[in-house]
Order: structure tokens, then C-alpha cells, then sequence
């Protein structure tokens, strides 16, 4: 009995030491940014710097867009304080081709790396990089992947390989043309650097799987956080829609002071554009209070109003819809009034072809021909009059149909069913007329004057024997160079720098 009740207490004990080995984690907002309100007015984030091509945005920050050879990068200005850190990474990548390039790199390191060959940032940092390869530089087949890259200052970057001689880690992962956003948290811990990615199948923001972890493994205690990417012969748009960053505290250990003071430069710019927008606030309000000099002293009366310029009533928008409706009626019976126009001359143009044709048939075949064509033309003035009655009849509903929906005052459900009633009725009559005028020219047309496909002329064959090979031979000429030329092009596809 008291052997188990030690080993539970053991267990219990335990149990809790994991549960407090939890470290405490705060937001770090100067090494952060997320939209929307990404950029202020002057086209720069706030507490990071972008450099290359890099394009910020209200809602995301374009590190490369889909041109060849771009190369962009964002950084944080300040270097970080705190020793054990955790970053949440949101972006995208996606273009056209089945095959991108060049990729995107997260990095924590003693100094920016503004530019340089690696995915955009410098060679030679002091840190690390986890790097979203989506070009095969070694033709392994492993690529898209996730790569993790330790440096000390000294080492050039391995881009033949894929940096695989170099990688302490790595996973592969397709993070091109994903439904969903991309994201990936990487934690650096007690000297243990882990990376979890959201593969973007799924807008589960917290659906992580395991990708790569290195043990061991010594940073410097203060950096920089960046992200930055690449294009090469081929490109890719990546985006970046967040990077957030926390900060880790072990058990036990107080968490360092935040700078509560923020830098000179950033305060200054930061209450100028305060007061420019406080100043055009009071602009507006002067404004409204001069449009609406009634409501001086009454505060809900002017918030009242407010609202009553910005949003609608069930009402106001139920007759919204009706008189838009209206409209588009309106819009449609016009559409079909000049439809009908152009029915009517298309008829009058059947009509008199067919009566010139009667009349050349009555002319050269005198006696009783000449009396069935009389009898057929009486035959097409008698269709002809019911034609145009039925055509006098359909402008007549539309008339009325137009006037019932310009003189509506109060519009209901009454007046629309009339509308559609009769536009259903307009759709009759032209089904009705197009298929008199398909009936009237069949019946009309004699047999003998049918249309009959014209015959193609013999193809004169002019081609001898030795025009035949030398033909032969260009042709061959042409596939070699052509063969040639496609392989110089894949092979300047490829990525060097």
C-alpha cells in the first residue's frame, strides 16, 4: 500500500512539474504586423523596414511578385530582447506553372540581411534559416520543402544541393497554390528549435503538423526577425499575411521589462499623424454641424440622424428593390421591343425574296404554273396579314406594359406579376412569329432552288519529287535547331547565383 501510494505521488508529482514546465508566452507587438491597417500613410510598416521588391499593403505584404529575378525581404529595426521566442508565420504562394521558384525564407539573425543571393537575404548570417525551397537545383525530387539552415558567420550557402549538405533538419511539404493560407510556427525553446506547419488544406488555424526539430542547437540571444523571398527563371507570388512573434519565459524566471519607451523618431511621426487625423475628424464634425444647425446641444438627435444617413430602413430598402427590379423590367421589355424590330425586317426582307422568286416562276412558265403562283402569292398576302396583326398585337402589349411601369407610383407584387405576365406573353407571340417565318419560307422556296453546298475544285498537285526532299530536309533542319533551343531554355531555367 504505501509502495503504491508513492509511486502515485510520484506520478502526481510528475504531472505537475510538466504542467508547469509550460513557459509563459506574451505577445511582442514591435516585432509583429497583421492586417488589415497593415501600412501607414507614408507606405512603411510599423517597427519593420522592406527592402528590394518588396510591395506592403493593407492587408498583406508582397515579399516577390510572379516576375523573373525579383528579390525582396522585410525586417524588424530593432533587435529582439528576449533569449526563447515563438513565430506564427501566415503566407502564400502561388502561380501559374506547375513548377515554382525560387521560394521564401523565415530567418532570426545577429544582423539584417537586407539583400544578398539566399532566397533574397545576405550570405554568411549568424543564425538560422528556415527556408521554403519550391525549386529542384539538384533533381532529388524532393522539393517543394521545408530546410532548416544553422550559420555561424563563415559558411556559404550550398544552392546546387538545395542546401542538404547543410541542413540540420528538414521535411518535405508542397506550400504552392493551397486553398487556404500556409502557416508555420517555429519555436525556439531551451535550445531546441521546432517547426510545426498548417499545410493549407484546411481553415483550421490551429491544424499543425510536426516538420522539422533540432536539439542542441545555440542562437544568438539577441536578432533580428525577417522573412524574405526570391524568383529566378521561373516565378511565384509570395505573400506574407502575418508574422507574429512571442516571446518565451521559462518557470520560475521573471520576464524581461518591456521598452515602454518608444524611440524619438517613431513617437514624433506617430503624433503627427495623430493630429492630422484628429484634425480631420474635427473638420467633418464642423461640417455635419453646419448642415444640421437644429440638433446644436442634442446629442442623441445628431447621433439619430447619423444613423439615419448611414444605414436604411426595412422599408426603404424593401422599395429599393422594387423600383430596381422595376427597372431591370423596364430595361429587358426595350431589349425586346428592338429585337422585334429587327424580326420584322428580317421578315420583310423573306417576303420580298420569295415574291421576286414567284414572279421570275410565273414568268417563265406561262398557263397553269402561272396560276398555282397566283394562288401561292395570294397564300403569302394572306400569311403576310396575320403576321402583321399578331406583330400589331405584340406592340401593343408592350406599349401597355411600358406604360403601367413608368406611371406605378406605389409598385407591389400586383404590378410585377402584371409585368411578368406580359413579358411572358411578348415570348409567345416572337415564338409564334419565328415559326410562321420558318413555315412561310419552306413552304415557299420550290425544291429546284434549294442551296447546294458548291463544289470544291480538283487540288492541282504541282509538288515534284525533289521539291518533296528539300522540303523534308527544312523540316528536319528546323525540329534539330528547335530540339537546341528548348534545352539551352531549360537549362537557363534553373536558379544559379
Amino acid at each position: 500500500l504505501l509502495l503504491a501510494f508513492g509511486r502515485s505521488a510520484l506520478s502526481g508529482a510528475q504531472a505537475t512539474e510538466g504542467a508547469a514546465a509550460a513557459p509563459h508566452r506574451r505577445f511582442e507587438y514591435k516585432y509583429s504586423f497583421k492586417g488589415p491597417h497593415l501600412v501607414q500613410a507614408d507606405g512603411t510598416v510599423p517597427f519593420w523596414v522592406h527592402t528590394g521588391n518588396a510591395i506592403p499593403s493593407a492587408d498583406q505584404i508582397r515579399i516577390t511578385t510572379s516576375l523573373k529575378s525579383q528579390k525582396g525581404s522585410v525586417w524588424t529595426k530593432n533587435k529582439s530582447i528576449f533569449e526563447y521566442w515563438e513565430v506564427e508565420v501566415t503566407f502564400r504562394v502561388t502561380g501559374r506553372g506547375r513548377i515554382g521558384a525560387d521560394g521564401l525564407a523565415v530567418w532570426f539573425t545577429e544582423e539584417q540581411g537586407l539583400e544578398g543571393p539566399v532566397f533574397g537575404a545576405a550570405d554568411k548570417w549568424n543564425g538560422v534559416g528556415i527556408f521554403f525551397d519550391s525549386f529542384d537545383n539538384d533533381g532529388k525530387k524532393n522539393n517543394p520543402g521545408v530546410i532548416v539552415v544553422g550559420n555561424n558567420g563563415k559558411l556559404l550557402y550550398d544552392h546546387q544541393n538545395d542546401g542538404s549538405t547543410q541542413a540540420l533538419a528538414s521535411c518535405q511539404r508542397d506550400f504552392r497554390n493551397k486553398p487556404y493560407p500556409v502557416r508555420v510556427k517555429i519555436t525556439y525553446y531551451q535550445k531546441t528549435l521546432t517547426v510545426l506547419i498548417n499545410n493549407g488544406f484546411t481553415p483550421d488555424k490551429e491544424d499543425y503538423e510536426f516538420c522539422a526539430k533540432v536539439e542542441d542547437m545555440v542562437l544568438p540571444s539577441q536578432g533580428y526577425f525577417g522573412i524574405s523571398a526570391a524568383t529566378g527563371g521561373l516565378a511565384d507570388d509570395h505573400d506574407v499575411l502575418s508574422f507574429l512573434t512571442f516571446q518565451l519565459t521559462e518557470p520560475g524566471k521573471e520576464a524581461p521589462t518591456p521598452d515602454a519607451e518608444i524611440p524619438q523618431k517613431d513617437k514624433e511621426k506617430y503624433q503627427e499623424e495623430f493630429e492630422h487625423f484628429q484634425q480631420e475628424l474635427d473638420k467633418k464634425k464642423e461640417e455635419f454641424q453646419r448642415e444640421h444647425p437644429d440638433v446644436q446641444g442634442q446629442p442623441g438627435k445628431l447621433l439619430e440622424l447619423f444613423f439615419n444617413d448611414v444605414f436604411e430602413t426595412v422599408s426603404d430598402r424593401e422599395l429599393r428593390q422594387i423600383f430596381e427590379g422595376q427597372n431591370r423590367i423596364h430595361l429587358e421589355i426595350k431589349q425586346l421591343n428592338r429585337q422585334l424590330d429587327m424580326i420584322l425586317d428580317e421578315q420583310r426582307k423573306y417576303v420580298s425574296a420569295v415574291t421576286e422568286e414567284m414572279a421570275k416562276g410565273g414568268a417563265g412558265f406561262p398557263g397553269q404554273q402561272g396560276q398555282v403562283s397566283q394562288q401561292e402569292i395570294e397564300t403569302v398576302m394572306k400569311t403576310q396579314e396575320e403576321v402583321i396583326r399578331q406583330v400589331k398585337e405584340i406592340r401593343s402589349s408592350v406599349t401597355d406594359a411600358l406604360r403601367s411601369i413608368s406611371g406605378a407610383q406605389h409598385p407591389g407584387s400586383a404590378g410585377v406579376y402584371e409585368t411578368t405576365q406580359h413579358f411572358n406573353d411578348i415570348k409567345e407571340h416572337l415564338h409564334v412569329v419565328k415559326r410562321d417565318i420558318e413555315h412561310l419560307v419552306q413552304r415557299n422556296m420550290p425544291s429546284s432552288e434549294k442551296q447546294k453546298c458548291p463544289e470544291l475544285p480538283l487540288f492541282p498537285s504541282c509538288l515534284s519529287t525533289m521539291h518533296f526532299f528539300i522540303f523534308v530536309a527544312v523540316q528536319t533542319v528546323l525540329f534539330i535547331g528547335y530540339v537546341m533551343y528548348r534545352s539551352q531554355q531549360e537549362a537557363a531555367a534553373k536558379k544559379f547565383f
